[in-house]
């Protein structure tokens, strides 16, 4: 799970690098627009995914923690 939501992210954050310097919106442009229901599928399992991702935060250093 955490290294699809990882992947989810790396998607998410180039296609917000893209539509920062470029105004192009990657999803968008593949699925049909923003408005198109795959898009938004999308939209929700890249923000869904960097919710998981914060956990990632808190359990690597909890790790960390519980090995010294």
């Amino acid at each position: 799970m955490d290294t699809i939501a990882l992947i989810l992210s790396i998607i998410g954050s180039i296609n917000w690098g893209l539509v920062g310097l470029f105004k192009f919106d990657l999803v968008a442009w593949i699925f049909g627009g923003q408005d198109a229901v795959i898009s938004r599928i999308i939209y929700g399992l890249v923000g869904l995914a960097g919710l998981w991702c914060i956990t990632l935060l808190f359990r690597r250093g909890r790790q960390a923690i519980d090995a010294e």
